[in-house]
């Protein structure tokens, strides 16, 4: 079996994507609009806890502090006769225990907020979940100099069916604000080792390295896509500044994702 490395793979797609085909491209408006509701909708594979938080945006140029939307109506359709309520844990947070998907299923995520409007988004979990055989750390090659680490993960992509990927790395508990999304359209079938590259948290031995992988549809891969893009061209700001493609109806900020998720945890050397 072939591996793979794919050190600038993330930099190279891109520039691929965008030389080669406008369709890839997508045009947003770059307004600074505030008080939209912001809806981050996660329902995962495995067993537990499902949480989806609703806030209202700030100005871009604004601290980070969203604030949160209560009293909303929280649901998700399951398709096979079961509407799941998702009940309000703390302000602004909506959760449901002790639940997972099914995979090739379709989910439909409500929300309707104290106001009376209602938005609604379907994601279709992926056919197969892809594991994340393991991660390492190995010295930066653009700061070897400090002791700077890289993390790389491995993981073999099925051949024959379309995979869309997302990658979530944290630090010492905290969240890389890198965007990590990619699909296999030039690693099909092949084993694969990534460098998760990124210059948001500078990571150094005996840090605690925690990578989730996200199995995604397509919908959602072109939200994140489109993140990363916006990142690429922004690299100084922590948010793009423009709205990328929501899967909700009528159109808001944010996304439902069904997924199928796993985590690997590298205290490094």
């Amino acid at each position: 079996m072939k591996l793979i490395n794919l050190k600038y793979y993330t930099s190279l797609l891109l520039i691929i994507l965008l030389a080669t085909s406008c369709r890839k491209v997508i045009q947003l408006d770059l307004g600074n609009h505030t008080g939209e509701l912001v809806i981050e909708a996660n329902f995962a594979y495995e067993n537990g806890t499902q949480v989806v938080k609703l806030s209202r945006n700030v100005p871009f140029t604004s601290t980070n502090n969203y604030p949160a939307v209560t009293g909303a109506t929280v649901t998700m359709d399951n398709h096979h006769g079961r509407i799941l309520q998702f009940k309000e844990s703390t302000p602004g947070y909506y959760s449901i225990d002790s639940i997972g998907g099914t995979l090739g299923r379709t989910y439909t995520m409500n929300v309707t907020t104290a106001d009376g409007k209602t938005y609604t988004a379907s994601s279709t979990m992926p056919q197969q979940k892809v594991p994340l055989d393991s991660i390492s750390s190995k010295t930066s090659i653009f700061d070897s100099s400090k002791g700077r680490k890289t993390i790389t993960i491995y993981f073999s992509d099925p051949p024959d069916i379309k995979n869309q990927y997302r990658f979530i790395m944290y630090v010492n508990n905290v969240q890389v604000k890198t965007v990590f999304a990619f699909n296999d359209d030039f690693i099909n079938g092949k084993y694969v080792n990534l460098d998760l590259q990124q210059n948001d948290i500078d990571i150094y031995p005996r840090d605690t390295v925690k990578v989730e992988m996200q199995c995604i549809d397509l919908p959602i891969y072109t939200y994140w896509f489109t993140l990363a893009q916006q990142q690429a061209n922004n690299p100084g700001g922590a948010i793009a500044p423009a709205n990328p493609p929501t899967n909700f109806n009528p159109a808001t900020l944010g996304y439902f994702s069904a997924h199928t998720d796993q985590t690997l945890t590298l205290v490094v050397k």
